[in-house]
């Protein structure tokens, strides 16, 4: 599932080169599965199947609705999915802007439309009234949750609950066994609280691909090295260290009001067959795209430019949700 952009939208300044993007990753997705486009009007719809038609993208595997929206950060917004003896299970976390940050009005209600909708067909959803994104939180499909205590215990999230009881709730609406804690790492530019998804990715129960720094010059060199001292102390469910895999930041990117932008390469997609993955124009591309394809052996990995996204401060997992092919999409 992925929201397109519009005009008068966040991304109003830099809207045709943000579409190529999208372009780019629709005709990727729909290649190898059916992807949700969400957007917001027949005007929108018509502007959008006329992009795609002309590069090429399998239509069949398209499917637009049309609902208010007001970020495009869908990984936030939509549902998530766990699943149960009972089979697929939606879940709606409240969502309150990254702890109040934007208006967010159309977002926190973005999750309960698609279910009224239908898009998503006759899946179960739970409303939980706990505040949480889903870029903020990380599993590795075995009951480990990976996250950041810099996110998850803000106070903009869920002020009222300790550390203790934070735990419980992601035990008990994630139906997770334990929870991993990471302290360090935070992405320059991140206005998420230090999303998980920006720094540490499972990509399988016992191996994690993680945002490095090797260049002792970047104001970022001390945090990340941090990170991964932490990351070291960590243990799979076996009882034996991670496999760790460096995905080395590229060279500082700047917005035109010289603020840092958070580019980092483990904010990559999984879908069928393939791996997406950011590319900015730098040299620590290939060596990101090559780490991830010995992690993927059977997965293409496939660049994406995503300079355009990060100029509102999130990248490819960031815009995207994945649902399990036994929900039946309408």
């Amino acid at each position: 599932m992925i929201a397109w952009p519009y005009s008068h939208g966040d991304f109003e300044r830099w809207l045709n080169a943000v579409e190529e993007t999208y372009d780019r990753i629709a005709l990727e997705i729909a290649r190898r599965e059916t992807v949700i486009i969400i957007c917001r009007d027949n005007a929108h719809q018509r502007h959008i199947h006329q992009r795609l038609a002309s590069n090429g993208t399998d239509l069949d595997r398209v499917r637009f609705v049309h609902l208010p929206y007001d970020d495009v950060w869908v990984r936030d917004t939509a549902p998530l999915t766990l699943a149960t003896g009972q089979g697929a299970k939606l879940v709606d976390f409240r969502f309150n802007g990254w702890g109040g940050k934007y208006p967010h009005e159309n977002d926190a209600r973005l999750a309960q439309r698609l279910h009224a909708n239908g898009v998503l067909g006759d899946t179960p959803m739970d409303r939980v009234e706990f505040t949480l994104e889903g870029g903020s939180v990380e599993s590795d499909g075995e009951g480990t949750i990976l996250t950041t205590s810099r996110c998850l215990l803000n106070p903009n999230r869920n002020p009222e609950l300790t550390r203790e009881q934070i735990e419980d709730r992601l035990k008990t609406d994630l139906g997770a066994s334990r929870i991993l804690w990471l302290d360090h790492g935070h992405a320059e530019g991140d206005d998420t609280d230090a999303h998980i998804d920006t720094l540490a990715r499972f990509c399988s129960p016992d191996t994690i691909a993680y945002t490095a720094c090797s260049d002792p010059g970047d104001p970022l060199f001390g945090e990340f090295n941090a990170m991964e001292d932490q990351l070291r102390t960590f243990a799979s469910f076996s009882g034996q260290p991670y496999r760790l895999i460096p995905l080395n930041i590229p060279r500082p990117i700047y917005s035109e009001e010289g603020d840092r932008l958070p580019a980092t390469y483990a904010n990559f997609l999984i879908i069928n067959g393939a791996v997406l993955v950011p590319v900015y124009d730098d040299p620590s591309d290939a060596e990101a795209i090559a780490g991830l394809a010995d992690l993927f052996p059977g997965r293409e990995i496939i660049g994406i430019p995503c300079m355009p996204l990060i100029r509102q401060y999130g990248s490819l997992h960031c815009m995207t949700m994945q649902f399990p092919n036994t929900i039946r999409v309408s």
